[in-house]
């Protein structure tokens, strides 16, 4: 007995109970799955920003959903200079050192019926984020020890997700929020010439949608920033050929740009008033050296009428970026009004009694109906305040 708990406990504290105990443990706040660790990633120089091993965290299907696979590519940000990355490596976010063993599948990867109606039973995994790249970096920083491979740690984590039985799916999602957005307009295709081609396949881009804008003080501030993950982390050679051939490669990380040359059919989850872009892209710090923004950045509730103009100004570029799109019948989108960025992790924006509501549809019920073909799935909300469903996140 005494040996088989010493087991168990060296396991927990290398991140391995998922070999043991299947993965996971219910709690009253739902299910935490553990985290599974790719040490044969690290031979193929798959590694996170430290050199660690990447990971991910896999809940099994059962039943209807057994063969059915669901794939979720975390974000948090980038780092795009030696400082940012430095420090990035000593987080979660650059080193598998740091990250949590255990983590709990709410919203999109809850598994209860009465949380996630139509994926709760699916193959759920959560891909870990450690190379501050959207999963699409390529070279190694010898000044400080810096590894950039994201698009390996991709291609590890998928030879080693089909390995465990996704080569035999019979439908497919990929999706991500935020800079896990970004990486699954950049990754959709591929993924889906991973898997089986009778499989159903598509992709779910959560607050994915950035925008390449002029800010307040009027620089780029999230063009500046992109430029230099692209060229830090040698980017350009994974982007889309459909788009570095006509554009820079800065342009071609921007989704804007991308996302009409994506074959595979997706779906866009965005709020027209993306709460991060408003505080890193419309008005960051460094473009409001007086600080006139910083009570709007904190709260819509105290922007003032020209900011509000501002921000609905932001609203129309996202619209228009949006739009060449939403003319293919087999893309999706639910673009609301809400101060919020990233709704389909968090299960109050996405399924619950007082989520998010368009055309008479949660979040779930809309990305459900556009997965299955089941009816509508494209819809605008109108301008700011007048959605009255909103759970705004300042």
């Amino acid at each position: 007995m005494n040996s088989l708990w010493l087991l168990l406990l060296a396991a927990i504290v290398n991140g391995r109970t998922a070999e043991l105990l299947g993965g996971s443990n219910t709690t009253s706040d739902g299910v935490l799955v553990g985290l599974t660790l790719i040490q044969s990633a690290v031979a193929k120089g798959a590694v996170c920003l430290d050199g660690t091993p990447p990971g991910y965290h896999l809940h099994r299907g059962y039943g209807s959903g057994a063969n059915s696979w669901l794939v979720q590519l975390e974000g948090g940000g980038w780092c795009n200079n030696g400082r940012t990355c430095v420090f990035r490596k000593t987080t979660r976010r650059g080193s598998s050192r740091y990250m949590e063993k255990w983590l709990p599948f709410t919203g999109i990867l809850s598994n209860k019926p009465e949380e996630n109606p139509d994926f709760y039973n699916w193959n759920r995994v959560k891909i870990r984020y450690c190379d501050g790249a959207s999963f699409s970096g390529e070279g190694y920083d010898e000044l400080h020890g810096l590894f950039f491979r994201g698009q390996r740690i991709w291609s590890a984590a998928m030879e080693e997700l089909l390995s465990k039985g996704m080569r035999y799916a019979d439908r497919a999602l990929l999706s991500g929020c935020s800079a896990g957005g970004l990486s699954t307009i950049l990754h959709c295709d591929q993924f889906r010439a991973l898997l089986p081609s009778n499989a159903k396949t598509k992709c779910l881009a959560d607050a994915g949608m950035f925008l390449d804008i002029v800010d307040v003080g009027g620089d780029r501030a999230l063009r500046s920033m992109f430029e230099g993950v692209v060229t830090m982390q040698g980017v350009a050679k994974n982007l889309p050929r459909s788009c570095t051939s006509r554009m820079d490669p800065t342009s071609c990380f921007f989704p804007q740009n991308l996302i009409s040359h994506v074959q595979t059919p997706i779906f866009l989850l965005n709020s027209a008033y993306d709460l991060w872009q408003i505080m890193e892209s419309v008005a960051p710090p460094a473009a409001d050296p007086a600080g006139s923004w910083m009570p709007c950045r904190r709260s819509h509730a105290a922007c003032s009428a020209q900011q509000l103009t501002v921000l609905q100004g932001f609203r129309s570029q996202m619209l228009e970026a949006v739009q060449p799109f939403s003319t293919a019948s087999q893309n999706g989108f639910f673009i609301n009004s809400c101060f919020v960025h990233c709704q389909s992790e968090e299960q109050e924006t996405w399924f619950s009694g007082d989520s998010p509501v368009l055309k008479n549809k949660r979040i779930a019920e809309s990305v459900g109906d556009w997965f299955f073909q089941r009816g509508g799935c494209k819809a605008i909300d109108c301008p700011y305040p007048c959605d009255k469903s909103c759970r705004h996140q300042n």
